[in-house]
């Protein structure tokens, strides 16, 4: 079974909001069918928030699974602000 991490949109019409899955590479995009949700994508709001559960994004792809190279781009984005942020 070939596994792959990417979006699978849900919300309404012109108001998307996007999982981050790892699913089989076989299935529809939004089939409904997955192995795990890895975060959350929202690109509607004021910020762009991405959520990554960023352990089991690195346990998938220890496993041999392919990110998209949105998701990869999302999870960078989610990564920046964290290590930019100051600390107290």
């Amino acid at each position: 079974m070939a596994v792959v991490i990417r979006l699978s949109r849900r919300g309404a019409k012109n108001n998307p909001f996007y999982r981050i899955v790892a699913t089989n590479k076989r299935y529809s995009r939004d089939g409904g069918a997955y192995l795990e949700v890895l975060g959350t994508y929202n690109p509607t709001g004021k910020t762009n928030v991405v959520t990554v559960k960023k352990d089991r994004y690195d346990y998938w792809l220890g496993k041999g699974a392919k990110a998209s190279p949105t998701v990869v781009r999302l999870v960078k984005k989610a990564e920046a602000p964290a290590a930019a942020a100051p600390s107290k």
